[in-house]
């Protein structure tokens, strides 16, 4: 049996990129209709999906349709570099700056300048990152490490994230005056599993641009090969669906994909940030959803309010028994007593009036 492999050009260790033309789904067919809107003005853009699900493909179809579309287009990974490295990389830095700093470089900013900057995974910048990121967009200058000069540059700046950055602002991780300053216009981009329609024209686009590096001829699939390609739930998204079809491209006969050629894998992916609802029912897990929903209203003064709500619903379970809400909440009787009166649950110098023997019989029954 000969084994297939990739001829050793350099050109074909690179990602065979789609286009969002591709997109067929009625989902996607509305968000690119969205885009029509949106792309011609100057305005930051802010793209919110799954990782693999086809971000960068939008931000490049946002330039494409721009004024900027013969300028450049630059794409930064803010996860790709390491903490120290991240300041030089996005700004420039000057000769002698840092160790091995051996001569002046332009950043991402400087080399976007007239085009388009795409900051991809703008959550995994560095806090201090982010105060010099907002001072770029606020001032529409840079400064290089080890400089004091200010260059003007002229950039659009597109950012994407998998995750859900109000929760990282909420947690302290993401600052909210750049959120705001990023999410002009917020695009969400549904995984492939809720894109069906995708699937097919994806995996034709990817069969053809394969085949002509490969240097095959035409290659078709099967019914059957779509029916599978269509039932599974692509938890790597595009990525995993170009990997898939690259490899069975490499094995399938006769020109034909079958079945039994796609290589499709059976790893279960847990995601924190599903809407599935958990079915963690323990006691921290109900209560962490509670607190999550409080702190997603942005409600204020939320210690006090989580504190007198548990000392009401302790009072209220032990049938407004002072000693029995302090053992229940692990307090002195004292500061219990201190605390029902100042939230109005107690009177002072007053009991509360015994509850008639019809009024205990039907509480207990609840």
């Amino acid at each position: 049996m000969q084994l297939l492999t990739l001829p050793p050009s350099p050109a074909l260790a690179t990602s065979i990129r789609a286009t969002a033309q591709v997109f067929e789904d009625p989902k996607s067919q509305a968000l690119l209709a969205h885009l029509q809107q949106v792309a011609p003005s100057e305005a930051s853009v802010l793209i919110i999906g799954e990782t693999g699900t086809g971000k960068e493909l939008v931000a490049r179809h946002i330039h494409n349709l721009s004024a900027r579309r013969n300028r450049p287009f630059v794409a930064v990974n803010c996860g790709a570099f390491s903490e120290s490295l991240v300041e030089a990389e996005l700004f420039g830095h000057e000769k002698g700056a840092f160790t091995g700093a051996l001569s002046a470089k332009a950043g991402w900013f400087e080399e976007a300048d007239g085009g388009t900057l795409f900051l991809d995974e703008i959550g995994d910048l560095p806090m201090a990152i982010q105060v010099k990121l907002l001072r770029v967009l606020q001032e529409r200058e840079v400064v290089r490490l080890g400089s004091r000069k200010s260059i003007p540059i002229d950039v659009r700046v597109l950012a994407a994230t998998n995750v859900q950055l109000e929760k990282a602002i909420n947690a302290g991780h993401f600052r909210e005056d750049l959120y705001y300053r990023l999410d002009v216009v917020s695009l969400e981009l549904s995984p492939l599993r809720e894109r069906p329609g995708d699937i097919l024209p994806l995996t034709r686009h990817f069969i053809e641009a394969y085949s002509q590096r490969l240097g095959y001829g035409n290659i078709s699939i099967s019914k059957e090969a779509e029916h599978k390609l269509k039932s599974y739930s692509w938890p790597g998204n595009i990525r995993e669906l170009e990997n898939v079809i690259h490899h069975t491209l490499l094995i399938c006969r006769n020109g034909v994909i079958e079945q039994g050629d796609l290589r499709l894998s059976h790893m279960r992916i847990e995601r924190a940030d599903d809407n599935q609802p958990s079915h963690d029912d323990s006691t921290e897990a109900l209560l962490e959803r509670a607190f999550q929903k409080l702190f997603e209203e942005q409600a204020g003064a939320l210690h006090e309010k989580v504190e007198d709500a548990l000392l009401r619903a302790a009072y209220r379970f032990s049938h407004y028994n002072q000693v029995h809400t302090a053992n229940l909440l692990g307090l002195s009787r004292n500061v219990t007593r201190t605390r029902l009166i100042k939230i109005g649950e107690l009177a002072v110098n007053k009991r509360r009036p015994a509850a008639a023997p019809n009024e205990r019989t039907l509480q207990l029954s609840i």
